[in-house]
């Protein structure tokens, strides 16, 4: 399945009724998807319990609860990302197809550090993950890896981890000679 590789960014307010979510709320959030791609709205209960109700609505794709926390306030100067998340935001604004693999580890990277939340995804093949942080919505294609691919995945992961570290990210195609330990 081919999709748009997008973040989507927890409200700080109820779509319904506009009114802003204080901290410790219980929330809904609800994911569209259409011809277009995915639509993320988050609901009060008020607004869920209405939405509910009526009988027209859109129908969603998939949905969670969640309590409010308030976004941290930015950092006075930004910093450069050199870890497992600042890869996965780099190569979903990337989009490309050729990091499927890559990206689908670093997102189980970073669910199994906590950083990630999986939520049920009603269409196979696609997993939905919610930052614990910042609350944004993760979309993420499962390439169905088998074992003896994680090795290859591992090592490519590893390398553009160590080269960040090292330098900027480089545009070069990897090199299939290059051999790292994963330990």
């Amino acid at each position: 399945m081919q999709q748009e590789w997008n973040i989507k960014t927890r409200s700080e307010a109820c779509h319904a009724t506009g009114k802003p979510f204080a901290e410790g709320e219980v929330f809904y959030t609800a994911l569209f998807h259409n011809g277009e791609g995915f639509r993320r709205i988050d609901l009060s209960e008020e607004g869920w319990s209405a939405r509910a109700a009526d009988l027209s609505a859109e129908p969603i794709f998939s949905y969670w609860r969640s309590k409010f926390e308030p976004p941290a306030p930015p950092a006075p100067e930004p910093l450069r990302r050199d870890d497992a998340e600042g890869m996965l935001r780099h190569l979903m604004e990337s989009e490309d197809p050729a990091h499927l693999n890559t990206r689908y580890l670093l997102a189980v990277m970073l669910e199994r550090k906590r950083i990630l939340r999986p939520h049920k995804s009603p269409e196979p093949g696609t997993l939905l993950y919610e930052h614990a942080a910042t609350g944004e919505t993760f979309i993420i294609t499962d390439p169905g890896l088998s074992l003896t691919d994680l090795v290859a995945v591992q090592e490519e992961v590893s390398v553009l981890l160590s080269g960040l570290s090292a330098a900027p990210v480089a545009t070069e195609p990897e090199s299939t000679e290059v051999r790292t330990e994963v330990r």
